[in-house]
């Protein structure tokens, strides 16, 4: 596989976790603004060097998922701003234009912590 995209967290918001019950996640870059900080993951700066595509493995803190969808915006947001929803649901649609949508085996939800790593792979 080859590593397309790799980045980690660097702080996460006092609210961030609150959407995991909802099985999303919300990233954003460094300049996350001010009233979006607490919801995010922040990321630290990242570009992809190729395309991100349903069936690229996003790998979370070692943990391999496949990418099921992904919204129309989505990359460009991500390496413009670092900011994603990531939804586990392993949909074949995207629900938004930035989504990520990831099949994830079992019921663990990621739990992300400052240092937490997110890579992207193609084969």
């Amino acid at each position: 596989m080859a590593i397309i995209y790799s980045t980690s967290v660097t702080s996460i918001g006092s609210e961030a976790a609150s959407f995991l019950t909802e099985k999303m996640l919300v990233t954003f870059g460094a300049n996350v603004p001010e009233e979006l900080r607490d919801y995010c993951y922040v990321l630290g700066a990242a570009t992809s060097s190729g395309p991100i595509l349903p069936g690229s493995k996003a790998v979370i803190d070692g943990t391999s998922m496949t990418i099921t969808a992904i919204g129309e915006v989505a990359q460009k947001n991500l390496d413009a701003l670092g900011h994603v929803t990531l939804v586990f649901d392993g949909a074949d649609t995207p629900r938004m234009d930035g989504a990520i949508h990831l099949l994830v085996d079992g019921t663990s939800m990621p739990n992300l912590h400052a240092g937490s790593t997110f890579v992207v792979e193609n084969s």
